[in-house]
């Protein structure tokens, strides 16, 4: 029997728990296939514990079957009937594979993952050919904004670009980018932005200039869930997973964000309407995405002004804290303490005429003699 070493790679908590409920198996279910107790599986999905040895490597082989599930051969589809785990969803509950919006979801599995003779440079160029059309227009039906949009894409890959040794290990890249997209455009630090303070003009059509008035009063969770349940085509638990959000929160969102599209736009009341109308207000806008290779500098060039940025400030640091220890005193001074008032004598006041006590102190000084030794005088010889 054979064992891996503990290094082997695994998804992260959140995503085996995702697989596991695509593939539509209980804990139980897949606790049995791996031979191992309910909460022993609970304990992995939520982080607490790590497997390892032989239970690493068989959960490692199994999530991976998961993630791509090998297609089967025709005669063994044929006369078979699917069982509950193998089903795939109905028509209506995936996107159409020339959609616009889809694009980036369809061929996660083989897009997503870089073959191994290719160079880091061609795998990126690859996953952004394949994602960034498609995530520049989900940018924009989340946003309503054309250059927002096109940066959102960019700092998503350019953050991919920085942690590619990471991102090209990822079960699914595409959804990766994706999910860091989706973020960065709906951060809310962008309304203190100057340039992005003024709306941009609207869609010419007056119908889609409608349906992005209503996903944009839309709360951006609902709105993000609805682009990814129905413009992407995911499925709910692959939404409540990208979310960060439990299966029924995010079938609650989902309900109450058609509910008020269709309340203000009754013609969407169709199924397969809501997700067709969107792509066809996705691909209506000319959004271009930037080459490759411009993201990949911009991610470096700035990635290099952040280093020397850090370093300038480091040395900045040191020398001032230098100088304040070579400038520090060496021995302690104590501070000077506070006047004393004379007595006799009046306080000073401001310019001007002297007042009658103060010209008869002053008579008085001049008529005294000083104490010491009189004041000689030359006499002649």
């Amino acid at each position: 029997m054979t064992t891996q070493s503990p290094g082997t790679p695994l998804p992260p908590p959140k995503e085996r728990r995702r697989l596991r409920e695509h593939a539509s198996l209980t804990q139980a279910q897949l606790a049995a296939r791996l031979g191992v107790s309910r909460e022993t599986v609970r304990s992995w999905e939520a982080g607490r514990t790590t497997p390892q040895g032989s239970r690493r490597e068989a959960y490692a082989k199994l999530l991976a079957t998961l993630a791509c599930p090998p297609a089967l051969p025709p005669e063994t589809t044929r006369g078979t009937r699917p069982d509950a785990r193998t089903k795939r969803p109905h028509r209506e509950d995936r996107a159409p594979a020339d959609s616009p919006v889809a694009q980036s979801a369809a061929g996660s599995c083989a897009a997503g993952s870089p073959a191994a003779a290719q160079t880091p440079t061609e795998a990126f160029d690859a996953l952004y050919a394949h994602c960034a059309p498609s995530l520049v227009r989900q940018a924009y039906l989340l946003t309503g904004r054309r250059e927002l949009a096109r940066e959102s894409v960019e700092q998503a890959f350019q953050a991919a670009w920085h942690r590619w040794p990471e991102v090209a290990v990822d079960p699914d890249p595409a959804g990766w980018v994706r999910a860091t997209t989706h973020e960065y455009a709906l951060s809310p630090w962008h309304q203190f932005r100057p340039r992005f303070r003024n709306p941009e003009p609207p869609p010419a059509i007056p119908a889609d200039r409608a349906l992005m008035d209503v996903l944009l009063s839309l709360p951006p969770s609902y709105r993000r869930t609805l682009l990814l349940y129905d413009g992407i085509g995911l499925g709910l638990p692959e939404t409540a997973a990208e979310t960060e959000a439990s299966t029924p929160a995010t079938a609650s969102r989902l309900l109450h964000a058609r509910e008020a599209v269709v309340a203000r736009l009754p013609d969407l009341a169709a199924p397969g309407l809501l997700r067709r109308r969107l792509a066809e207000v996705a691909s209506a806008e000319r959004l271009r995405a930037a080459r490759p290779a411009v993201v990949r500098m911009g991610g470096e060039r700035r990635a290099r002004l952040w280093t020397r940025a850090a370093i300038t400030f480091t040395v900045a640091l040191i020398s001032v804290t230098v100088l304040a220890l070579y400038t520090a005193p060496t021995r302690y001074e104590p501070p000077v303490p506070p006047g004393r008032t004379v007595p006799g004598v009046p306080p000073r006041a401001a310019p001007g005429p002297l007042s009658a006590t103060e010209l008869a102190l002053r008579a008085k000084l001049r008529a005294q003699l000083f104490n010491g030794p009189q004041r000689l005088s030359p006499q002649p010889r």
